[in-house]
């Protein structure tokens, strides 16, 4: 079976959500990289989504925020911090399409410990910045007990929209996370509507997580695709 065609629409999910989330100023930076390297990072019965012939791997920080848990009221600082993440693109037997985290930094510990145990999500305690300043956003992250694991990240958004462009859309259109509970691989969803995309430009980059995330002299490059979001609010649950 193919892979499902890539909608900026998310599919409805089934019943109440479990969770939600607020995702703001998110700047997602994307490198093309082999399929080869990515296929032994995926959960067992995934296989490497590509577009264009590549596969793609993305260090993406944003601020999450508003955190809510069964309709809960947002939860008071542990469901608020600066976030970074490297993720991969992947495709399982039946075609669903969706991320797989090789690694989230986040300040806070109890979601961390939290995400670790229930989802088996590789958060690390990290400590998480974010500074904005003229029109640029800066993010750092330093991981403890593991100081070289960090990023230094200044971006500026443009007013420029990105509509209609079949890679961003591919990036960041993804209603769904693969990750490995109990030895099975299993598919988390998601729904929020379109995203708000706009280009962006990377300033400066200082960055060792995607070396540490199996790939090597990537942050050396400039990456292939940079782009800025405002932000979503991100409702948790079952497939509709």
């Amino acid at each position: 079976m193919g892979p499902e065609p890539i909608s900026v629409i998310a599919p409805p999910l089934a019943g109440r959500a479990s969770a939600s989330q607020r995702w703001s100023h998110l700047v997602f930076l994307h490198w093309r990289v082999e399929a080869a390297q990515v296929a032994p990072l995926l959960p067992a019965g995934l296989v490497p989504d590509e577009f264009d012939g590549s596969s793609w791997v993305g260090l993406i920080p944003f601020v999450l925020d508003r955190a809510t848990v069964w309709g809960s009221p947002p939860v008071p600082y542990f469901g608020s911090f600066v976030e970074v993440n490297v993720r991969l693109y992947a495709v399982d037997a039946d075609g669903h399409r969706g991320v797989v985290f090789v690694s989230l930094e986040a300040s806070r510990l109890a979601a961390v410990i939290a995400a670790r145990t229930l989802f088996r999500i590789p958060y690390r305690w990290s400590r998480t910045t974010l500074t904005r300043s003229a029109g640029e956003f800066q993010y750092t992250s330093r991981r403890h007990l593991a100081v070289s694991a960090r990023t230094d990240i200044v971006a500026r958004r443009t007013d420029q929209p990105v509509v209609g462009d079949a890679l961003a859309d591919f990036l960041t259109a993804r209603w769904a996370l693969f990750s490995t509970v109990r030895g099975r691989t299993v598919h988390l969803r998601n729904h929020h509507e379109p995203w708000p995309l706009f280009k962006a430009e990377l300033v400066r980059l200082d960055d060792t997580l995607l070396d540490a995330a199996g790939f090597p002299d990537v942050a050396a490059r400039p990456p292939d695709s940079v782009l800025y979001s405002p932000g979503v609010t991100t409702w948790f649950g079952r497939a509709g």
